[in-house]
């Protein structure tokens, strides 16, 4: 497909990153050798999965110094893990990073898989995570939608149109890929930002967009809270609930526990070895 604007567009995209573009990101610096680690940026997507940038900063510095390597991580202690990610949220995706190491260290002898087909077997990887990785660590011309990209695409090509299906974003996409597919996908995701922050919440135009459940007094904050009083140690059930003062305690710990995240010993819940 080819759209007379795209050029124009591509332009426009690119002189904002490179004007303003966040340049210094971690997971955006190559290797010694110029490539790119693709054990970091599985990292840094997986953290950045529902997570704003600036909280995934310092986590994924320390992440990645305790754990420079899917062989390193892949021997560490979930406990230990989960006490690393504390602070994040969405605690399934330490569990999911965790055994994504030991799948790569088993069965791909400690080197990530590039084939899209063998990324979405990981645990916690869907086929846009699997563009990302494909794109930021393989440079490799894939295509895919984020929330980032959308909103760039909308605002640019669907000005004051509703219920915009991601069919018709793709062929624009993948008309506009040019030959540096890892920078240009760093600069959308930060025009997208920009245009967040100037233009408001475009992708409510997306036939995609649903509003996201609020973080105050839901299920998934008791399950944070018991996470993190358990990085200290084991509780008595008594015990978490002079702190975890919610009905729904009983339940979220048995969740926990046929999840594989904690286990009961002695009376005492604490976080898996």
């Amino acid at each position: 497909m080819t759209h007379p604007d795209i050029p124009d567009f591509q332009a426009a995209v690119l002189q904002y990153y490179y004007e303003n573009g966040r340049h210094d990101l971690p997971w955006r610096q190559p290797e010694p050798g110029g490539t790119f680690d693709p054990y970091k940026i599985l990292v840094s997507e997986l953290m950045l999965q529902q997570t704003q940038v600036q909280r995934v900063i310092p986590k994924f510095e320390t992440f990645i110094r305790a754990y420079p390597s899917f062989k390193s991580l892949a021997v560490a202690p979930l406990a230990d893990v989960l006490k690393m990610w504390s602070g994040l949220g969405y605690n399934r995706r330490a569990k999911f990073l965790l055994q994504t190491a030991q799948l790569v260290s088993g069965q791909y002898n400690g080197e990530l898989p590039r084939e899209h087909a063998d990324l979405i077997t990981l645990p916690g990887v869907g086929h846009n995570t699997a563009g990302a990785i494909r794109a930021y660590a393989f440079n490799e011309p894939v295509v895919f939608v984020e929330t980032n990209i959308r909103t760039v695409f909308l605002h640019h090509f669907f000005t004051d149109q509703e219920k915009v299906p991601d069919s018709l974003l793709i062929p624009l996409i993948q008309a506009s890929l040019p030959e540096d597919v890892r920078t240009w996908y760093w600069a959308l995701m930060d025009y997208g930002t920009k245009l967040k922050q100037t233009v408001g919440n475009v992708s409510r135009s997306s036939a995609t967009y649903t509003k996201q459940s609020a973080f105050h007094g839901s299920k998934r904050r008791v399950r944070g809270q018991v996470l993190r009083l358990l990085t200290e140690g084991p509780y008595t059930l008594e015990r978490l609930g002079w702190t975890v003062n919610d009905e729904r305690l009983q339940s979220v710990l048995e969740d926990l526990v046929r999840e594989g995240f904690i286990e009961l010993n002695d009376s005492h819940y604490q976080l898996r070895a």
